[in-house]
């Protein structure tokens, strides 16, 4: 029975001192948040497009505009289409010009949301 005391109270010693003897340790858990950077990219500078004269050719003008394009000292050498490929290149000029506008929103979504403040985002 005095066996069984010690070995009671050795073990009730353990229990209440548990990993104390050696210090207790603690592990500090802390975050740092790093504001966004800001985007240093400029946007894209709208095209300096180069003016084009149009000439309309028929088959009632063309001598007459031939015979003008030679007086004005230009090779009368031209490219033509007809009118429903005309239409096909308005259209592909139309999806250009879309496709640079969702080009540019899209850049400037990007923009906001690097360079807004957390407090402002609905003030932009």
């Amino acid at each position: 029975m005095y066996h069984i005391n010690k070995i009671l109270a050795l073990a009730l010693i353990v229990l209440l001192t548990g990993c104390s003897i050696g210090g207790e340790k603690k592990i500090k858990i802390f975050s740092v948040e790093k504001p966004r950077e800001k985007l240093d990219y400029p946007m894209p500078t709208p095209l300096q497009m180069e003016e084009i004269k149009w000439i309309i050719i028929t088959s009632e003008n063309a001598q007459e505009v031939f015979k003008k394009l030679e007086e004005a000292g230009i090779d009368p050498v031209l490219f033509g289409i007809t009118d429903k490929d005309y239409q096909v290149l308005a259209r592909n000029f139309a999806q250009i010009r879309q496709k640079l506008q969702e080009t540019n929103n899209l850049l400037e979504e990007y923009k906001k949301y690097y360079e807004v403040e957390d407090g402002n985002k609905d003030n932009q």
